[in-house]
């Protein structure tokens, strides 16, 4: 079950926890970022900077200019991680980074038979290096605008304003402690509807038990 979370919602959080942080020690430190990791789904080096931001923020976050983010990676490693994606059969960055050097070994061990396609000649060990490197959270950055091309008319089925159950169950906000044994389950729904909700298409029911797997 992913963090929906709403921007505004992220922020209250994040103000809130900011001021208890500031005073906190550092044992109580650390219980924060847990905390704000299993809320908002982040990183604990995003966490630790995003409360760091927010005590010295004054007024909306909007009003923040923030310096636009360089390219930590060269332009061959971003088309070279098009033509990974795609081959992989489009996953999201989660788990196209944990298959990343499966799927390279693929390529190399097939190269002679095309696998590269046209991107071969950008391929070297610098960018397999720069490609094994990426972070999930980098690789759907840098995939965004590429899927956006191939995908323009993609739509989330979850976020869909026909989905009449949106406004009856209540959107969980945060991970409560699960107890220390099986049977409580999470349940979702998946749309095998590839990139589009037009047409026909199957729903999976998803039970699943965290404390199991």
């Amino acid at each position: 079950m992913g963090h929906e979370l709403t921007l505004a919602t992220r922020r209250d959080i994040t103000k809130k926890e900011a001021q208890l942080y500031a005073r906190a020690s550092k044992k109580e430190k650390g219980v924060i970022l847990d905390r704000i990791t299993t809320e908002i789904g982040w990183s604990r080096a995003n966490a630790r900077r995003q409360l760091q931001h927010a005590l010295q923020r004054r007024g909306p976050a909007i009003s923040i200019k923030r310096k636009p983010r360089g390219n930590k990676y060269s332009y061959d490693a971003i088309l070279l991680l098009q033509h990974v994606y795609l081959v992989a059969g489009q996953p999201c960055g989660k788990y196209l980074a944990a298959i990343m050097q499966i799927v390279l070994d693929n390529l190399e061990k097939h190269a002679d038979n095309g696998s590269f396609s046209k991107v071969r000649v950008r391929y070297t060990p610098q960018i397999r290096a720069e490609l094994l490197r990426m972070s999930p959270a980098t690789i759907d950055r840098y995939l965004a605008p590429f899927k956006n091309r191939l995908h323009p008319d993609a739509k989330s089925s979850t976020r869909s304003s026909k989905n009449r159950f949106k406004d009856i169950i209540p959107i969980m906000t945060h991970i409560k402690p699960i107890d220390h044994q099986p049977g409580i389950i999470m349940i979702d729904t998946v749309a095998h509807c590839g990139h589009t909700l037009k047409g026909e298409f199957a729903f999976t029911l998803t039970v699943t038990d965290p404390f199991t797997g």
